[in-house]
């Protein structure tokens, strides 16, 4: 049996990564506990500081497949190259022509653009093409 991971993002403002990586991979934001109408309560009834509250969020696949994703917020601002990324794979695959992974992937680039995120630099290698972006706050990501 494998073990299940998820992905935690450090980050400034968790709610906004969340939106953002909720909309680039088709994710939801996780719902609270059963039980509670709101994150607001379960915090509540867990005595967390009202101060607190905005300090993490989550995405999962609402499939159930793909990872959890997780933002906390931490105070240093990002300053070197992530040493992990993501692959966000909206091409097609390598059975699709490259011509039409390349018409995929720069429609999300620009799709994704006007959500904050950034383009770095297209790149073309061994019969792949991607678009290495940086989402809201700077962590790269790959769309191939």
């Amino acid at each position: 049996m494998a073990t299940g991971v998820q992905v935690v993002f450090d980050c400034a403002d968790p709610r906004r990564l969340a939106i953002f990586w909720a909309s680039a991979l088709g994710y939801s934001r996780q719902p609270p506990p059963e039980g509670f109408d709101s994150w607001e309560r379960w915090a509540e009834e867990q005595n967390i500081p009202e101060d607190e509250w905005g300090s993490m969020d989550a995405v999962v696949d609402p499939a159930g497949t793909g990872p959890r994703l997780f933002f906390h917020r931490v105070p240093e601002p990002k300053t070197t190259k992530n040493r992990v990324h993501l692959d966000v794979n909206v091409g097609g695959g390598m059975g699709t022509p490259l011509e039409e992974r390349r018409v995929r992937v720069d429609a999300e680039a620009d799709r994704l653009t006007g959500e904050g995120a950034t383009v770095l630099r297209p790149l073309e290698e061994r019969g792949e093409y991607f678009v290495v972006m940086a989402d809201p706050e700077g962590n790269e990501f790959c769309l191939q």
